[in-house]
């Protein structure tokens, strides 16, 4: 095994290549290595790089990290779902809203937002009983 550092110059060969070789161990090898790799890299570039590439194809990944790569795309995915319907109704949305549906990530309270989108008159709709 090789240790690298994250501001290493060849650091993007080195992760897309362990990437590509933790497709072929069992998984009880590539999770915790999966995992290990993300936590050395902490919030250097280098990170956002890592998640990337195993961002690109998660079916065989079935750790923590790559369960909350998942999770963020969902959130994401439907928080830009409510922000469509309330703009194809025509709906201003204020920065403040936007800011709050764009940051929830708690899938619950966005699939209601969602439901409620659609029939929604303002912005402020989507946030009732909330």
């Amino acid at each position: 095994m090789t240790i690298t550092h994250a501001a290493d110059p060849d650091i993007g060969a080195i992760l897309k290549t362990l990437s590509t070789a933790l497709r072929d161990v069992p998984e009880v090898i590539a999770d915790p290595l999966v995992e290990l790799t993300a936590q050395g890299l902490g919030n250097r570039p280098a990170a956002q790089q890592w998640r990337n590439l195993v961002a690109v194809d998660l079916s065989f990944y079935k750790s923590f990290m790559a369960e909350e790569i998942r999770d963020e795309g969902r959130t994401e995915g439907i928080a830009q779902g409510v922000l469509l319907f309330l703009g194809q109704a025509g709906i201003d949305v204020s920065d403040e809203a936007r800011e709050r549906i764009t940051t929830c990530r708690d899938l619950d309270t966005l699939n209601r937002w969602l439901l409620r989108a659609p029939t929604a008159r303002s912005a402020e709709d989507v946030f009732a009983e909330e």
